[in-house]
């Protein structure tokens, strides 16, 4: 019969609402959990249910060899870690923070400069979502870190996806994630203010903002083989039809008295698709327009 393995005492830095998500959580689990906060208030619940508050950062990073961030982005990392540099030797920095791909790098090759070890994070999961199982994080970075402390990571989210040594490529596909995230949320807020301006609620929209988003999978499944083959073919549809519609979205917007800023952005983007020459192409063409040679 297999054991459950013994939970690993670790640190955790930063108890905004997610850091206090994965604290809980940890401490859920039976693991011992050191916390700093620069607002040490915020660890008072955490406290009472038996997480060891620490005066500083140094004293929270010599408690345990694995040490977790969760900070708003890599200059919050530096602010609390570089003053506390000689407590980093031999450590493992679980950087769950936010930022660029360029930023893990070079802050993995900080930390190995330190005598320690960073595997970058990127959480796809709101603070509630913290201790799911369906819930899932990208890693990145050493692969040894990664395997001796998956089962603690699992913790935060029951699906930890490995994407490899570099340490950039966690960051990348959370990255990835969040273009898609963000602006696909914000076209609903456009969506909802239309509606209001128009008598309608948000409510009243609900079913059908739903709809479009469920069968978007669909949607995205049946380009993602036609762009990686290079296929833009304007079979199903033309960036000039796409062109045409925005501008009408563009125009209900602005009779509304709705701001139409992300609407005009798009259709700004299909004009310069048509202006290079893609008015009868699919308006997938439009990633050509946009990439860029790899790095």
């Amino acid at each position: 019969m297999p054991t459950t393995p013994t939970p690993t005492p670790l640190t955790l830095i930063g108890l905004g609402p997610m850091g206090h998500a994965m604290a809980t959580a940890l401490l859920a689990r039976g693991h011992q959990v050191t916390l700093w906060n620069r607002t040490a208030s915020r660890a008072d619940d955490l406290v009472a249910r038996g997480a060891i508050l620490a005066t500083t950062p140094e004293e929270a990073i010599a408690a345990n060899e694995l040490v977790i961030l969760s900070l708003t982005d890599y200059d919050a990392m530096y602010a609390v870690l570089e003053p506390a540099a000689t407590a980093l030797t031999g450590k493992v920095i679980v950087n769950l923070s936010s930022d660029t791909p360029k930023k893990a790098r070079e802050a993995a090759a900080w930390a190995a400069g330190h005598g320690a070890t960073h595997l970058t994070g990127g959480v796809l999961a709101p603070p509630h979502g913290i201790g799911k199982p369906e819930s899932s994080t990208f890693y990145s970075g050493p692969r040894e870190a990664y395997d001796k402390h998956r089962a603690t990571l699992e913790v935060l989210t029951g699906e930890t996806d490995y994407r490899g040594e570099d340490a950039g490529l966690a960051a990348l596909m959370y990255q990835l994630n969040m273009v898609i995230f963000w602006t696909s949320v914000s076209s609903y807020w456009y969506a909802v203010a239309l509606a209001k301006a128009n008598g309608l609620s948000a409510t009243d929209i609900l079913p059908y903002a739903s709809q479009n988003m469920t069968e978007m999978p669909e949607f995205l499944s049946f380009y993602a083989s036609r762009i990686d083959a290079g296929n833009h073919e304007g079979d199903v549809d033309r960036l000039a039809m796409g062109l045409a519609s925005m501008r009408h979205v563009v125009d209900t917007h602005t009779d509304s008295g709705v701001d139409a800023a992300l609407p005009s952005a798009v259709a700004d983007l299909f004009r310069r698709g048509m202006d290079a020459g893609h008015a009868a192409d699919s308006f997938s063409s439009i990633v050509d327009l946009l990439g860029a040679t790899p790095s």
